[in-house]
Formats: C-alpha cells, structure tokens, sequence
C-alpha cells in the first residue's frame, strides 16, 4: 500500500479514529493487526518472513535475558542474526551471487551453472531485518531489556508507518512509547499534519516531477549533450532526496500525529560542508545503525588509524550493498567509503597548518558556499553510479559531462520540465536554507496561526503542481 495512493488515504482515515477509541492492549492489537493490513495489501504471504523475524528474534531475546553464560548468550545472538541474514540473504543476494558466481564458472572454463530463483524482493525487506537485528544486539549488549510481551514486539517489528522504508527505529526508543498511553493531542495533530504534508510535497511534487527528466536521460544516455547529462544528475540527486525524505517524513509524521515520538532522518543533507558531515545529515537512522552496529563492531578507530580506513571502507561496502544487489550500489558503497577516507586524511594534514587558524574568520566563512557546492559535487558524482544500471553507463556519463564543449542548452530535451524542476529545486533550497539560517522550526511552533497558514499554501502548491500517478517510492526496492 503506497503512502500517495487513494487506498492508503481510506486506511488512514479509519486506522486514527480507531487507535484513539482504543487504549491498552486493545490500541496496541488495532496497531499491530492494522499494520499486517497494510503490508499484506503489497502480498500476504511475505508476511510469514516478518512472523519469522518476529518470533526468532523475540525468543532469542528472552533466552540471553535468562542466561547469564556468555557462550550461551552469543549463542541466541548468532541464531537471532542468521536468521535475519538468511532470510535477507535469500530474498535479496541470492539470485545477484549465484550470477556472479555462474560467470566466474564460465570463464574459468567450468561448465556448471547453478540455477537462480524466481522470487519477488519483499517491500521493505532491508529495514524490518535490520530494525529486528539492532533489538537483539541491544539486547546482547545489555542496552536494554528484552520484551516479555511478544504482542508489543510485534508491534516493534511491523508498525506500519516505517515498516517498508524506515525510518529504521530502535527498541529503546519505541517499545516505551508502546506501553505508555498516547492521549490525543491538537498540537501532536497539527505537527504531525505539517510533516505529512511536506511529505508529500517532497514526494508529489519535487521527486515525481523530477523522475520524468531523470528517467528518460538515464534510460537513453548515448542520445544526451553533456548539458542534458548534467542536468539529469543533478536532478536525480534532488529526485531521490524528495523521494526518500518525503517518505519519511510522512511516516514520522503519522506517528507524530498518534503520539508517538521519532527521530529525525533528514537534516537538509545538501548543506553539508563534507562528505561526512553528508552522512551525518542522509538517512540518519541507517548511518548510526551502520556506525553502531558495523563500524564500531569491526573497531572504529580505536586501532590506529590504518585499521580505521579499512572499517570505514568495509562499512561502506556494505553500506551499498544492503541499498541493492548489484555491482553498482557496492561501487556506489565504495565511492563514498573513499571519499570519507580521502576526508579523513585531508583534515588530519589542515590540522596541523595554518589553515587552523582561520576557523572562526570572515575569510573561512566566505568558503563555506564553496565547500557545501564541492561536497555536492561529490555527492553527485556517487549518485551517478547509484542510479545507473551497471558501471559501463556510469563511465559513458561521467565521460559526456567532462565534455565542455557538448554544453549546448538548445539541443537539450524537455525544457519546459527542465524549467518546472529548476523552480521546484530552488523552491527547495530556499525553505531548507531559511530553516537553517534562522530556525524557522521554532518560529512555526511559536506561530501557530502561521504553521496553518503554511500548510495550507504546501496543498495548494502539491494541488496545483504535483504529479498524481501513485509512483512507487525508489527505496521501496531495497
């Protein structure tokens, strides 16, 4: 069930009503059937991986809770997370491994050639696993209690507003709010409505109108100017910020709205001043699961600096790899796992010069426009192998737009969508960057005439511009 779909909208509008009129564990079986509703709605039989998932990970839990043994507690921990890497494993890397694993046969003159499955990727598959593996590892580390109630973990695993692409929300911070009772609140309701419907302006109107002029450039790149290219990249990069944040902004704001309290997973990642502080700002809840539960296990830098690199390397990695099972998204991995690397080094040398110095000066501040346009350049040039279909695309794209001389504005398709974008784009930064420069957060919560006013002008805006043809959001494939 989409987000910006007309069977969502009903589901919606009965789902609140019904979780306010209830309390207890009444409310939390309204939640849970509810949200098996809207996941089964995609394909009902996939909801046997979340009971899997659900079941495995809640009796591992308990076990290592009940034995103070260490040996047994890792025991309970390595079943909870082979079954998740399993299940993932299958549904996900299974057919993308046994190809690689079929063309190294064949080169290698060997003439077996294992067969592939024909099995459909389960929606959300990616955050559900990893959302249920950070509990029993939390667990492990003795971080948080395990859940007796296995109707409230349930609910943990399968609630539906982040079930299918995140925000990827831990135990700490949510079965709490579970057991605790969720009265009805105007301002939670007018909050959670301001983010729903940046949402959806992020979604309907910025990514949907920005997907035409990406799709067709990235699906007929030998006919494309280096301009057109260009344009395409650029566009792509805003296209799958709309796409990904409007998600989860609808999503946290839903909870919002039911009184439930969940971290930001966006903060206007394209004003960073470095790749890492990029990924400080991108999808926060996977890149503090992948600090947490990857980096800081393989050491962090806690072994000198060479074994440093080499985790955030292998993090990185892995960080493309769960995004999809092709060589592009490892590739993709390994970019930014080079350029945080590169970043690393470059700070350690400017340290250690005069460069220090100008922190805190005029004369630094001036470069701070620069660094953020440097940084999304980087950026850009990551999404190019993220969005194109294999690494042979991504070098003839790269290869058009060093082309200077192809820059030739009147040979470039769709102007007037081109135009639509640019303005929506704009429109974009102006907002994030005037939330940014003056906290217009707070002078909204303050104002809230003026927050009504707002929200009122961001449906006219999605009414007036946006693309209502229920596009599939591009992280539900992950």
């Amino acid at each position: 069930m989409l987000f910006n779909s007309i069977n969502f909208i009903i589901f919606i509008i009965f789902f609140i009503p019904l979780f306010f009129i209830t309390y207890g564990k009444t409310r939390t079986w309204v939640c849970l059937i509810s949200s098996y509703i809207f996941y089964g709605c995609w394909d009902y039989r996939y909801l046997l991986l979340i009971w899997i998932l659900t079941f495995v990970n809640y009796y591992c839990a308990i076990k290592m809770s009940v034995n103070s043994n260490m040996d047994k507690k890792k025991k309970f921990l390595l079943i909870s997370i082979t079954v998740s890497l399993l299940i993932l494993g299958v549904f996900k890397y299974y057919n993308f491994f046994i190809t690689n694993f079929n063309s190294m046969l064949y080169y290698a003159g060997v003439g077996s050639n294992f067969s592939t499955l024909n099995i459909i990727l389960p929606v959300g598959i990616s955050f559900y696993t990893f959302q249920a593996m950070s509990y029993t590892i939390d667990v492990y580390r003795n971080k948080i209690e395990p859940e007796n109630s296995l109707l409230t973990f349930a609910t943990y695993i399968a609630f539906f507003p982040q079930l299918v692409a995140g925000p990827i929300i831990r135990a700490i911070c949510f079965i709490p709010q579970l057991k605790a009772r969720q009265n009805f609140n105007s301002n939670n309701v007018i909050n959670g409505i301001y983010m729903v419907v940046w949402g959806y302006f992020l979604k309907i109107v910025v990514a949907d109108s920005l997907a035409f002029v990406v799709d067709v450039r990235f699906e007929n790149i030998e006919i494309q100017n280096a301009l057109s290219m260009l344009i395409g990249v650029i566009f792509y990069a805003f296209q799958i910020y709309g796409d990904f944040a409007g998600y989860s902004l609808i999503a946290i704001g839903i909870a919002h709205i039911l009184g439930f309290s969940f971290p930001d997973n966006f903060d206007r990642p394209y004003f960073s001043k470095n790749i890492s502080e990029f990924w400080q700002r991108w999808h926060i809840s996977f890149s503090s699961w992948l600090r947490d539960y990857i980096y800081i296990s393989l050491g962090g830098n806690r072994a000198g600096k060479i074994i440093m690199y080499r985790n955030i390397l292998i993090t990185m990695l892995l960080c493309g790899l769960w995004h999809g099972a092709g060589w592009n998204f490892i590739i993709w991995g390994g970019i930014n796992g080079i350029f945080l690397i590169i970043h690393r080094l470059f700070n350690s040398i400017l340290s250690k010069t005069i460069f220090q110095t100008l922190s805190s000066t005029l004369i630094y501040n001036l470069v701070v426009p620069m660094k953020i346009l440097f940084t999304f350049s980087f950026i850009c040039i990551g999404w190019i192998f993220f969005r194109s279909h294999n690494l042979n695309d991504s070098i003839v794209i790269l290869t058009k737009i060093v082309q200077i001389n192809d820059y030739n504005f009147s040979s470039v398709m769709q102007k007037i969508y081109i135009l639509k974008g640019m303005m929506l784009i704009s429109f974009l930064v102006f907002v994030e960057g005037m939330s940014l420069r003056f906290n217009t957060k707070k002078f909204l919560n303050d104002h809230l005439n003026i927050k009504i006013l707002w929200i009122a002008f961001i449906i006219v805006l999605i009414s007036l511009c946006g693309t209502f043809e229920n596009n599939a959001f591009i992280y539900f494939q992950f």
